[in-house]
């Protein structure tokens, strides 16, 4: 098998593994607490920074087309959520943590990378929560609420999360190694 086919399918499979990210999921606040951007930072690492980005590009376009593969379904109408500006912001995000991360197997420099990589997530889907909540559905939240229930009860899971890719990823990115070779 040449180098990109093996590239799109492992593409695919963490494609599908944040698809996966996004049923295991915990209510917390206005949105749930989910695996999908463990998976998303998990791509980065692995693929790098253009695969990584393909990947989670592909699980967006493919909720976009109405596969029910977000938390709430799928579909167009899913823009409208506040949660979208999340799944936006997952591109960049593996995207920044690819290139952060690099080929290192290096745990302090994953971390980096993935805490990088979710605060691209952060700064693409808080401002779209805000203005979904208060433009599109007229609630009046103060730039406060919209950070503190968008992202900050968020960030200590997001630290459990780190933790577990800096754990696994430095013998999973020796396995990709040795498949891509």
């Amino acid at each position: 098998m040449d180098t990109k086919t093996k590239k799109l399918v492992q593409a695919a499979l963490m494609a599908a593994l944040t698809a996966v990210g996004a049923f295991l999921r915990f209510p917390l606040g206005a949105m749930s607490f989910t695996l999908q951007d463990m998976f998303t930072v998990l791509a980065g690492v692995l693929l790098g920074w253009k695969w990584g980005a393909a990947s989670q590009a592909v699980y967006v376009a493919l909720g976009l087309m109405g596969l029910p593969v977000f938390t709430q379904g799928g579909g167009l109408g899913y823009v409208l959520q506040p949660s979208f500006g999340f799944l936006l912001g997952i591109i960049p995000a593996a995207s920044f943590t690819g290139l952060l991360a690099g080929n290192s197997g290096d745990r302090k420099r994953i971390v980096f990378a993935c805490a990088a990589g979710l605060a691209v997530m952060y700064l693409v889907g808080v401002p779209y929560m805000g203005m979904i909540l208060n433009l599109y559905m007229g609630k009046g939240l103060s730039v406060w609420t919209i950070v503190k229930t968008g992202m900050l009860v968020y960030l200590p899971g997001d630290a459990l999360k780190v933790a577990v890719v800096a754990a696994v990823a430095p013998a999973l990115c020796r396995g990709v190694r040795r498949a891509d070779a």
